[in-house]
């Protein structure tokens, strides 16, 4: 099952949080199709995205995006406090026939997202309305990288990362030096940077969680929590797409349905097709239909 769970040291200031992806992720791109360097990078940012996700507590949305110059000029990951996510990417064709087939990693993600840009973390609210952004810019040779960024300047917390991906699954690993009393053993925190760092992308996909903590952290007595299922959910929905083309007016719907014989709209976040034939458009706009409602499939 797609689960994320949090485990901590005991007596010791130390915290983390783990998240493997299957259904959730083959479910996400069951209707978009990504050349497989930015399907890697968006597999790890949806992996990110739950794991900050995880380490806060809201009621709401939580946004990470990426923006480069790159091949990749946009990278949208979100994933809700219910751990309910969404993903997309936006990315040059051309620029992508460039990348080495035999590139490293470090070279890749550069060249994906460029040699400028910024990774956003927004925090969505839903008790009054708040909203929380924190922005760095993409820092390092990797994502995991910019995250550790991320939380440097904007949590203040020390933090270590590290997310994978591949057409079949995504997973990722953070740890958290949490505040100490003076004077404490800094050991734990130092063992358990080197565990992360050690870890190789092909024990964060298929390993279960105890083998790789086993395998990360030799020596500690951890506590594992049982954590939360994971699932694709997008917001879009015949509903949602009726009412946005109720919002264009009856006249140029229907001037598409003669043009091209039915009406599709796509959604921009998983790519499904919704499709209207002639008997679907009478329906919407048949007299007494209700044309309230939200407009927005994204």
């Amino acid at each position: 099952m797609d689960r994320v769970r949090r485990f901590i040291f005991e007596k010791q200031p130390v915290r983390g949080h783990w998240v493997q992806l299957r259904s959730a992720w083959r479910e996400l791109l069951t209707h978009a199709r990504y050349p497989a360097p930015v399907e890697a990078l968006l597999g790890e940012a949806v992996a990110a995205a739950v794991l900050l996700a995880s380490s806060l507590k809201f009621r709401g949305t939580l946004t990470l995006q990426l923006q480069g110059n790159g091949a990749v000029r946009l990278l949208v990951a979100q994933c809700t406090h219910e751990f309910h996510l969404r993903a997309l990417a936006r990315f040059e064709e051309p620029a992508l026939a460039d990348l080495p087939a035999d590139g490293k990693r470090a070279t890749l993600f550069r060249r994906l997202v460029g040699s400028s840009g910024r990774l956003t973390v927004t925090i969505e609210a839903d008790e009054k309305g708040t909203r929380y952004q924190g922005v760095v810019p993409l820092e390092g040779s990797s994502l995991s990288q910019s995250l550790e960024a991320y939380f440097g300047s904007s949590e203040q917390l020390p933090t270590r990362v590290q997310v994978a991906a591949d057409a079949e699954r995504c997973a990722g690993l953070l740890v958290q030096k949490m505040p100490a009393a003076a004077g404490s053993d800094e050991t734990a925190w130092v063992d358990a940077e080197r565990g992360v760092a050690r870890l190789q992308a092909a024990q964060l996909l298929a390993a279960p969680v105890e083998k790789l903590l086993e395998h990360a952290f030799p020596g500690y007595d951890l506590r594992l929590f049982g954590g939360a299922a994971v699932r694709f959910e997008c917001r879009c929905g015949e509903g949602r797409v009726a009412a946005l083309l109720r919002t264009l007016g009856e006249d140029e719907v229907r001037g598409v349905l003669r043009e091209q014989g039915s009406v599709t709209v796509t959604c921009e976040f998983c790519q499904r097709p919704y499709r209207f034939e002639g008997a679907d458009v009478d329906a919407l706009f048949a007299p007494g239909e209700d044309s309230s409602g939200p407009a927005e499939i994204h």
